[in-house]
């Protein structure tokens, strides 16, 4: 059965070595590598009655990919990326109530303690690569797909566990609708870290202002000094093959806000 795990899992080839190396060949700057986080796997793949014939339950699963993905940062830090990010939608589950009783109710876990073992999990897959040079990044998502999003709330659930726990240099984080709640959960970010604030739609094609995008800035540096923030579209205008509803134009367009605006509160982008 495609899609569900029914069987142990094993690595045939690396994850990202193909790109890596053709990126390496005609890029003339740095490079970044994103890549998924392992919690993503359980919570997509493995399905009760079928794949626990060969893991008893979720965590069993995880802790087999750890591994993998460990291996692949490590791999990509030694290798000269200079930035490597792990994208984690998965962790919107412990901050929106319906996704917390789905957690709860469906796969049978607790949420406190499925978000302690998902932190866990993400700082072994980190281990050892961290060197002069390289940024490890985590990036928070709401889902991106067709423009549409699967979770909403605040960070205020997860911030003093997921800010002060991760081993990560720069949080990308969504802030581009109310959906997200407010800047304050910030306080908890440890100092020297940065935070990417996705001020800047990637679903809707209407255009934020520079005065606008300034003034949230400036509002988020309550929290945290302002040269430890920046700015970026909330998460990718292609993070799934369908993409998002927006023409390229537009999405070129929202491209050049964030450099536009970054020129205009940083002094250079």
């Amino acid at each position: 059965m495609p899609g569900i795990v029914v069987g142990k899992i094993k690595q045939t080839r690396r994850l990202t070595q193909h790109e890596f190396t053709f990126v390496k060949q005609q890029s003339p700057g740095d490079i970044k590598v994103t890549l998924p986080t392992a919690n993503q796997f359980p919570a997509i793949y493995y399905k009760k009655g079928i794949s626990d014939k060969v893991y008893p339950n979720h965590s069993a699963f995880l802790w087999d990919i750890v591994p993998i993905i460990k291996a692949e940062i490590q791999a990509l830090a030694s290798e000269g990326a200079q930035y490597v990010q792990i994208d984690a939608p998965r962790y919107s589950y412990y901050i929106d109530p319906k996704w917390r009783n789905y957690i709860k109710t469906e796969l049978g876990l607790d949420p406190d303690q499925a978000l302690d073992e998902a932190v866990r999990a993400d700082n072994a897959c980190l281990q050892g690569a961290k060197r002069p040079g390289v940024t490890l990044a985590i990036h928070l998502c709401r889902s991106n797909n067709r423009s549409q999003w699967y979770a909403e709330g605040g960070y205020d659930a997860i911030a003093e566990k997921l800010f002060g726990q991760l081993q990560v240099d720069a949080f990308l984080l969504e802030y581009e609708s109310e959906r997200a709640g407010t800047f304050e959960p910030l306080r908890y970010v440890p100092r020297g870290k940065t935070v990417v604030l996705g001020l800047v739609s990637s679903k809707l094609p209407a255009m934020e202002s520079e005065d606008q995008l300034a003034k949230r800035i400036d509002e988020a540096t309550k929290y945290v000094p302002l040269e430890n923030l920046a700015l970026s579209p909330q998460c990718g205008f292609a993070s799934t093959m369908e993409g998002n509803l927006l023409t390229e134009e537009e999405q070129w367009s929202k491209l050049k806000l964030v450099v536009d605006t970054a020129v205009k509160v940083w002094g250079r982008a």
